[in-house]
């Protein structure tokens, strides 16, 4: 099993905690990755353009001028999308792009995603976020203590007030409950700074 440093606020070393081989130490599936990725920006992608096809653009219906006879192209509408303020030809609709990814699918790209930060240094486990006060002052004190980068994950179980006020006008720092982490915020982040009690739950609950 990986053992793991825990840290105080001030980046002390204070024990170790013991985390699953399953869910820590597992194989990183690199097309687990890109399929969990994928599916989370599917799922947020909102899906509003619209374009107005011939039948939705104003202008009368009326013939412009007679079919023969006057020496110019025949023309049956002003909406026609040859011209211009016409109607578009297979425009994009509002549509739904999220689809279904199995559960085991997103399951193995999140023990794959955690795998992944360990290994490559970029997981630091925190004993626990307790915070003086939720001023933003205080949260950038400690982010600097604890050698956070350009962009921070916060993982903690649950969430604690004064973290999430303080963190939350910090640009590049995100702040997630256990049950909400999916692989796409762990790979988005530079670096991920995770509670005791939020890496054992995670270690638990991910296990095989």
């Amino acid at each position: 099993m990986p053992v793991v440093d825990v840290v105080n606020l001030r980046n002390e070393k204070v024990g170790q905690v013991e985390l699953a081989d399953s869910v820590f130490a597992a194989p990183v599936n690199q097309a687990l990755l890109y399929e969990a990725v994928r599916h989370f920006l599917a799922c947020r992608r909102r899906g509003t353009v619209k374009t107005k096809s011939r039948a939705e653009v104003s202008g009368a219906g009326r013939k412009l001028w007679r079919q023969k006879g006057t020496g110019r192209a025949r023309v049956g509408s002003i909406r026609s999308p040859l011209w211009r303020k016409g109607g578009t030809v297979h425009g994009p609709q509002p549509r739904d792009y999220s689809y279904r990814l199995p559960r085991k699918m997103l399951l193995g790209a999140l023990r794959s995603a955690l795998t992944a930060k360990l290994q490559d240094g970029q997981l630091k486990v925190v004993q626990a976020f307790d915070l003086a006060d939720h001023k933003t002052k205080t949260v950038r004190k400690v982010l600097e203590a604890l050698e956070a980068r350009r962009t921070v994950l916060l993982v903690d179980n649950p969430a604690d007030d004064k973290l999430e006020l303080g963190s939350r006008n910090l640009p590049g720092v995100t702040l997630l409950a256990t049950r909400e982490v999916t692989p796409y915020h762990l790979l988005e982040h530079e670096q991920v700074l995770m509670s005791e009690a939020a890496a054992r739950k995670l270690s638990e609950a991910l296990a095989k």
